[in-house]
């Protein structure tokens, strides 16, 4: 017999919906700030002098001032002043460098972007690095207990670590040690989805991993050489060795197999008359946000650092109708590992064909002129310093509203800078008029056509890839003034008039 009873699971609301949201809100965020490890950001700032006593490199701020007064002047070259501040003693441009607070700053960002969270950070300043901790041994033991304060799980250190001054780093502070290089390829691991992408970060994983594996552990040891202490003649350091370097190899030659891949796929493209561009930038310059702009594509777009690794590759039509090929590269960075430079070289290949380089800049960024110049070293390595080039000041949306309508008005004054704003489209037009005059792919020409009305395949293709400026009607003919690619005008050259 069933129970006249009703059921109190049904009756009752749950628990939950008698909570607040705002108490919910904050329960979750908890929940979430739980599994996000605590990280605690170490920086350093080595004060190198010259021989005079000052100061031996450029100071950031000359650098920014100098790329500010440029900007205001409608992106002109750097004059007196700026110019001054930007060479040496030789007379030779020197690299502007990030301050000790601004790498600081952009390590906090790197960590962000790694999913943790920062609890405290703290920034030295030395004459000279210490070869044992990098630091000092006074100055780790004041962070091993501000660590300790804020409940860290590892340290973060906004330098490259050598194997020794890790282990000596982690018996003092007794907690994860991780440097720079390390915190990038494990963004870089984040963000990998392509097999591609995740091949090019395994190899610089092991690449970094393979000098790192002496002493990490009294298993790695090397044997003794008396009674009772020799082993089968191979130790647990040299095992290791050994499994690494036949997995790089392996994974170079799956490498090897996409860059033949890629060759072909680059050689079908090249025997077409189409241009590739190859936008190129520091992380978090607005490259993806470029390239949906301009493509009407929907790759990823994010604040976080190193967003876009996979590179993506779509069609652009230009106002003379031509089409050419953009390509999104993975972003520039400070001190990029040189690792990740080799491990990526198949898919910054894109940027070594590329018939002309768009060089996203953050016209916004207080950094702008240190920004440019890690670009610039990257593309030195590629040997693609000498491509044509044009430089894309993004982000003006950012700047003061009467600044930035000037500097996107004044564009015009310097053939080789345009401004836009990739997210409200300010200076796209102008930005695909300028590529379309630097393509030198299938050049356009202006000629007369008289082409009978039957012809309709003809007159549709003349009308999707050729800019008509007059059309007349005339004995069943169509006589028409127009202006279009070279691959074009083969196809219509038995209707050209003179």
């Amino acid at each position: 017999m069933r129970s006249s009873h009703p059921k109190k699971t049904r009756d009752r609301a749950p628990e939950a919906a008698g909570v607040p949201l705002g108490v919910r809100a904050a329960r979750k965020d908890k929940a979430k700030d739980d599994t996000q490890e605590r990280a605690f950001l170490v920086g350093i700032d080595v004060r190198t002098r010259g021989r005079s006593g000052t100061k031996g490199t450029v100071t950031a701020k000359a650098a920014r001032d100098a790329a500010s007064t440029a900007s205001a002047a409608g992106g002109a070259k750097l004059q007196s002043s700026g110019q001054s501040a930007g060479k040496s003693a030789t007379n030779k441009p020197s690299i502007p460098e990030f301050d000790a607070e601004e790498s600081l700053a952009e390590l906090r960002t790197l960590a962000e972007s790694a999913g943790a969270k920062v609890v405290g950070e703290i920034l030295q300043r030395r004459e000279r690095p210490d070869p044992a901790t990098l630091i000092g041994a006074g100055k780790l033991e004041e962070i091993a207990g501000a660590a300790a304060s804020v409940n860290a799980d590892l340290l973060l250190f906004d330098h490259d670590l050598t194997a020794s001054q890790q282990r000596n780093v982690e018996n003092i502070v007794h907690r994860r040690v991780i440097d720079r290089t390390q915190l990038i390829l494990d963004i870089f691991a984040r963000h990998a989805r392509t097999r591609e992408g995740q091949l090019q970060v395994e190899l610089a994983q092991l690449q970094y991993m393979l000098p790192r594996l002496a002493g990490r552990g009294v298993e790695m040891s090397q044997l003794g050489g008396g009674i009772g202490t020799r082993g089968p003649g191979e130790t647990q350091l040299e095992t290791d060795r050994r499994k690494i370097a036949r997995r790089v190899r392996h994974v170079e030659q799956q490498l090897e197999n996409v860059r033949r891949t890629r060759a072909q796929q680059r050689q079908r493209r090249e025997s077409a008359p189409v241009a590739t561009v190859a936008l190129v930038g520091y992380t978090n310059a607005g490259k993806s946000t470029l390239f949906n702009a301009l493509t009407r594509a929907a790759v990823l777009a994010s604040p976080r650092l190193f967003a876009t690794l996979d590179p993506t590759i779509r069609a652009v039509v230009l106002p003379s109708k031509r089409k050419l090929l953009l390509s999104d590269t993975v972003g520039f960075i400070r001190s990029l590992p040189h690792t990740l430079v080799s491990a990526f070289r198949a898919t910054l290949e894109e940027v070594q064909r590329a018939s002309l380089i768009l060089h996203v800049s953050d016209a916004s960024s207080r950094l702008r002129a240190e920004q440019d110049a890690q670009v610039e070293i990257v593309l030195k390595e590629l040997e693609a310093e000498t491509k044509p080039r044009l430089r894309v000041m993004n982000k003006v949306d950012l700047l003061d509203g009467e600044v930035a309508e000037e500097l996107v008005d004044g564009a015009l004054l310097d053939a080789k800078t345009v401004y836009v704003s990739a997210a409200d489209g300010t200076g796209l037009d102008r930005l695909l008029a300028r590529i379309d005059a630097m393509i030198e792919e299938d050049p356009v020409s202006r000629l007369h056509l008289r082409v009978p009305q039957k012809e309709g395949k003809t007159l549709a293709m003349l009308e999707a890839r050729a800019r008509i400026y007059s059309r007349r009607y005339q004995n069943g003919a169509v006589l028409l003034e127009a202006e279009a690619p070279e691959s074009v005008v083969r196809r219509v050259r038995e209707f050209v008039v003179d």
